[in-house]
């Protein structure tokens, strides 16, 4: 009885989601791609920033150089026009009311002029609209102790801009302080702005060619570079022993890759005198392990033969009234022998050559049915995720399946009915056939004994089953193993290539 049974693909699902999940981020490439790119961005970004930060600099500094030369213009006004006589501090209201608004119009500078209390005395423009009507007395303290001029940054709301308010003493013909000169200066980011305005107009657009030339610099490298491993990486891939010949690699740049592949084409030469020796001596340890069991089959029939003919002729009476018949039975236990070595030869000469291949594409569920229905009156379950579909040898599938099941069949316990089931899977291209038995076992350290040639466990038989069935399987790149507890069951595991 044959059953074919549906399972939740929920095993299936989650085996490939890992699969993918294994591979999962960024190729090699990409990776390479992202790193030129985040550097050639940084660099771009790091030039931008610490240019910036230069030319507010070097702004600032010319905002310096042009107030100091403007407050050394005026200072040098107020000296002249207090040179002429001495004064004190109640003349300048009189002797610079005038002066203060022609050096204000010539220098386009608000002037302020306080006594050395910090009380203001005269201005360039009304009282009314002065931003300072006093001076902070450390201002003033700083300016007695170090007679030299005081410099204070500020933000005016009222204009909103910045203010630099510089303080100096005013000294008469003496070299006496007579009073404090203060000289606001007004200014706003925009003449900073304006000239980073023009100076990013040229950096991004120099930085857009320099990004776009790196975009495609680092994708040609990446390109090239995966590529090359790319090939590298088949030709790896494809390096089994079960190669007929094995192609090295042509590479002729000298760097580093050049020293992989100089490396990998010496390992090939390597592996092809290894693999030229190893299948020397298996043909010859195999050849002799078959004359061995060629000449232990045809010598079984032959012993019992002899004896036969031996007998007959000791007892040979050619009046006995039954010789025809004693002459028959001994022609038909010799014929029976004669079969049997002609089977055993018949046996030998199939494992020496397997048959020709004649691949085609069938689904592999159905055709196992197909299989199986010459076991129709044992339990056998098929469980399958899906149609599977393969390209193999319908010949090859049957001999498979069909030698698993005879064994499975022969490995019946006394103690429970037999039951076989056969889990067909399949995972991205790999396809997976258990067959499981819950007969006697197989003890463990006859697993890698049961595929020799002339191993057997049974009272008859020659041993070849199973040594067919591996060297079929490998003849479509495939693997088979056994797994097995002992008075339980036994689990054939094939793995095959979809091939398609």
């Amino acid at each position: 009885m044959i059953l074919l049974e549906n399972i939740s693909p929920s095993y299936y699902e989650y085996s490939k989601m890992g699969y993918k999940n294994k591979y999962k981020g960024y190729s090699l490439r990409k990776r390479i791609f992202l790193g030129f790119l985040l550097i050639c961005l940084l660099s771009v970004f790091g030039s931008g920033l610490l240019s910036y930060f230069i030319l507010k600099d070097h702004l600032n500094e010319e905002i310096r150089a042009e107030l100091l030369k403007n407050s050394e213009e005026i200072t040098g006004a107020f000296d002249y026009a207090l040179s002429h006589k001495e004064m004190q501090t109640q003349d300048l209201p009189i002797v610079l009311r005038n002066k203060i608004l022609e050096i204000s119009d010539i220098n386009k500078q608000d002037i302020i002029i306080f006594d050395l209390q910090g009380k203001l005395l005269l201005s360039s423009r009304d009282v009314h609209n002065n931003i300072h009507k006093s001076i902070p007395n450390d201002v003033i303290q700083q300016l007695l102790k170090t007679q030299k001029r005081v410099d204070r940054q500020a933000y005016s709301t009222k204009t909103k801009s910045n203010v630099t308010s510089s303080y100096i003493l005013l000294k008469n013909n003496m070299l006496k302080p007579i009073a404090i000169l203060y000289l606001p200066y007004y200014y706003n980011d925009s003449k900073y702005l304006d000239f980073f305005d023009k100076y990013l107009k040229y950096i991004i657009l120099v930085d857009a060619l320099i990004i776009l030339f790196s975009m495609w610099i680092s994708w040609n490298i990446s390109k090239n570079l995966t590529n090359t491993l790319t090939d590298f990486s088949t030709k790896i891939r494809k390096l089994t022993l079960f190669n007929e010949s094995i192609d090295p690699i042509p590479y002729y740049q000298n760097d580093e890759l050049g020293t992989l592949v100089k490396a990998y084409n010496k390992m090939i030469l390597q592996i092809q005198d290894q693999k030229d020796r190893l299948a020397q001596v298996q043909k010859e340890a195999a050849w002799k392990e078959m004359a061995k069991q060629v000449a232990h089959e045809v010598k079984n029939p032959l012993t019992p033969m002899k004896l036969r003919i031996q007998n007959f002729d000791r007892k040979f009476d050619p009046n006995d009234p039954e010789i025809t018949q004693k002459t028959h039975e001994l022609s038909k236990a010799i014929v029976e022998q004669i079969d049997l070595i002609a089977t055993v030869a018949t046996a030998f000469s199939q494992f020496a050559q397997l048959p020709t291949k004649h691949d085609e594409v069938f689904v592999l569920n159905v055709e196992i049915q197909n299989i199986l229905q010459i076991f129709n009156d044992d339990k056998i379950y098929i469980h399958s995720n899906k149609e599977i579909e393969l390209k193999m040898d319908k010949i090859y599938l049957n001999r498979i399946i069909t030698n698993l099941v005879t064994n499975a069949k022969q490995a019946a316990s006394e103690d429970r009915e037999l039951i076989i089931n056969i889990d067909l899977e399949q995972i991205n291209k790999r396809i997976s056939i258990v067959v499981e038995d819950n007969g006697v076992g197989i003890p463990e350290d006859m697993y890698d004994k049961i595929f020799e040639p002339n191993f057997t466990s049974k009272n008859s038989g020659m041993g070849l089953g199973l040594t067919m069935v591996k060297r079929m399987v490998q003849e479509y790149q495939g693997d088979i193993t056994v797994s097995s507890e002992l008075g339980y069951n036994t689990k054939f595991i094939i793995t095959l290539p979809t091939n398609l």
